[in-house]
């Protein structure tokens, strides 16, 4: 079932959510060939892009083939927020996305991410000032709460500011990825706003996906942690939202195949040197549960070539097959 962001359209009711040194390009685009309906950039700092840091205009790429793609800011001042919003509204990507959400002690102890949560009025300014900055939609990811529950109040402020649609994930600041998520505040959130509300919390099967959309009403599930090694999730819960069958995992070559497809994009994007430690966590992911995964993670620690990776991964498929 599709739903809109503002003048943007999605098919499925599914996003990747945004993860910070995961979600780039090669893995975005792989989970959008698996039938991701929404996709994230990495957050970026808007402080990154005021000084033009090179690192971030990185984080900053997106290609048409990933559409609909949010690109996430993360920032606590709205006249930085709001210039450097329109510095890149003409940039090709679907709509900004505020990072309310992260709870890493550098981002919080610097006012920004979840510890916005704590001051309603200064999202209003935030929400406000990128909304009127630029022609493009903003969305705003939150969490239940910092220290207290308040996500009703804080999707009440970014929807009076003219945020198009905002994302709960359904555990305070302190809880960071522990425990159980509470569904029932997304739940609250939902009834509270006319906006699109995209759910995030303990996704990890299609099953679980359908169960929140049963549960909170949202509009869109969001998977993150989930998705790592498992881009096949997707379109499990494509599936499962039609009423079809769920497909399984795919075979061991094929996850092998897909895992050295990562590395090549990963290789054409930022070079072989880099982009085979960056693909160490990928393999360890992809592989996650299959019988001598261990001894695969710790012999991928070492290899630093694509040809490397390449035979390592043929003699794991050629033991797991006989």
């Amino acid at each position: 079932m599709s739903f809109r962001i503002g003048n943007v359209t999605i098919e499925t009711d599914t996003a990747l959510g945004p993860m910070a040194g995961i979600t780039d390009l090669p893995f975005r685009l792989i989970c959008k060939e698996h039938g991701a309906g929404l996709l994230y950039t990495e957050m970026v700092s808007a402080k990154g892009v005021m000084y033009r840091n090179r690192n971030t205009e990185e984080l900053l790429q997106t290609v048409p083939g990933e559409h609909p793609v949010a690109l996430q800011l993360f920032g606590c001042d709205p006249a930085i927020m709001a210039e450097q919003a329109a510095y890149l509204s003409d940039r090709e990507f679907d709509f900004f996305d505020i990072n309310m959400g992260c709870p890493v002690p550098k981002v919080v102890n610097n006012g920004e991410g979840s510890a916005l949560m704590k001051d309603p009025s200064l999202i209003f300014q935030i929400v406000d000032a990128m909304v009127k900055a630029q022609p493009k939609p903003v969305t705003v990811k939150i969490r239940k709460g910092f220290s207290v529950e308040n996500a009703t109040e804080v999707a009440k402020a970014c929807e009076a500011a003219g945020a198009s649609a905002v994302a709960v994930h359904g555990r305070l600041r302190g809880e960071f990825y522990a425990g159980k998520a509470d569904w029932d505040c997304i739940r609250k959130v939902k009834e509270a706003v006319s906006i699109p509300v995209i759910g995030s919390g303990d996704v990890d099967s299609a099953e679980k996906a359908l169960a929140m959309k049963r549960e909170t009403g949202v509009d869109c599930v969001m998977i993150a942690r989930a998705a790592r090694g498992n881009p096949w999730i997707f379109e499990q819960c494509k599936a499962a939202f039609s009423g079809k069958p769920v497909p399984e995992r795919p075979d061991v070559r094929t996850v092998a195949e897909t895992a050295l497809k990562h590395a090549r994009m990963e290789i054409e994007r930022i070079g072989e040197k880099r982009a085979m430690p960056a693909m160490r966590s990928h393999v360890a992911w992809y592989f996650s549960g299959y019988p001598d995964s261990a001894s695969l993670r710790r012999r991928s620690n070492e290899i630093g070539s694509f040809t490397e990776l390449e035979e390592l991964l043929r003699q794991f498929v050629s033991r797991y097959e006989n």
